[in-house]
């Protein structure tokens, strides 16, 4: 088992590879650009100066009657090559997910949720990934290293906010949505549940299968794999509450792979002594969320959070 000091040592290594990040401790300034109501939703559009670099815009979504401190879902978009769509997928939805949108799924279930636009993407689209990506290395930074901060600083931004129980913080996401999710709670424990959907990919097996071409460009962090697998980043969300969810046919996540992690994380969660919190559920599906899967992720949600 590895103590609550050595995952702390390996957080500290893996947030290093990130590269060279803005300080942790600057001040976050957050501008309300309008609130509305929509089916019993409040929909709050935010500005947030996180990065000191561009302001990342974000929606924070809640009830209408909510009161209280709510439990809250950092919820991270997806990729499919669609840069306009960002967080609006958190509020519209997409095609390759269910109905209605998480925004409304979450807040029906009483959870407040946030969404913010990656590096590249919604209201920050425009410039090209791979030109971000090229003038990010020549400068020593990562951009999923930037993207895992502009997260990490949402999450600050989250616990800060009176409506929030800070003690009841999820994070979820598809595709890159779901890598930025298992990130995010490998190297920050106030992230109480995980939830994971089509992108647990076990890094060696994409590697032998000659498939590294499926992922976009922002998923390389250098030197990575000479410190982590795949399983040992998520070993390190042990024994908090985690739920994978995977299509069979989906070849961003070979089976192969995703037999690995499943069988490591297994080990892990038993002895740390949470032998039911770490779950993997495989589905006869694609690259998509199916209805089903959405079931089993409110109901983990329910369980857990």
């Amino acid at each position: 088992m590895q103590s609550p000091e050595n995952k702390e040592v390996q957080r500290k290594i893996l947030y290093q590879l990130l590269g060279r990040l803005p300080d942790r401790e600057r001040p976050i300034t957050v501008e309300l650009i309008s609130t509305e109501e929509k089916d019993g939703v409040i929909i709050e559009k935010l500005m947030l100066d996180i990065n000191g670099q561009e302001l990342v815009p974000a929606f924070f979504t809640k009830p209408k009657n909510a009161s209280g401190k709510l439990p809250v879902v950092l919820f991270n978009h997806s990729h499919f090559g669609q840069y306009e769509v960002g967080k609006n997928e958190f509020v519209k939805g997409r095609k390759e997910m269910q109905s209605p949108p998480y925004a409304f799924a979450l807040a029906k279930e009483g959870y407040a949720g946030l969404c913010i636009d990656s590096w590249g993407f919604g209201e920050r689209s425009g410039r090209a990934e791979l030109d971000i990506f090229k003038e990010m290395i020549w400068q020593g930074q990562v951009l999923f290293g930037m993207m895992v901060y502009d997260n990490l600083r949402a999450l600050d931004y989250l616990v800060s906010r009176e409506d929030i129980d800070k003690d009841r913080i999820a994070t979820m996401g598809m595709s890159m949505g779901s890598t930025m999710a298992w990130w995010l709670s490998a190297l920050d424990e106030r992230i109480k549940v995980c939830v994971d959907l089509n992108c647990l990919t076990d890094f060696h097996t994409l590697m032998e299968q000659g498939d590294l071409r499926l992922h976009g460009i922002y998923y390389y962090v250098p030197d990575l794999l000479n410190h982590f697998t795949t399983s040992s980043i998520n070993a390190l969300i042990s024994p908090r509450p985690h739920l994978g969810l995977a299509g069979e046919f989906d070849p961003l996540t070979p089976i192969a792979g995703l037999k690995i992690i499943d069988k490591n994380l297994q080990e892990i969660y038993a002895k740390d002594g949470a032998p039911d919190a770490w779950k993997l559920n495989i589905y006869p599906v694609a690259h998509e969320e199916t209805a089903e899967m959405r079931k089993d992720i409110l109901q983990f949600l329910r369980d857990w959070l």
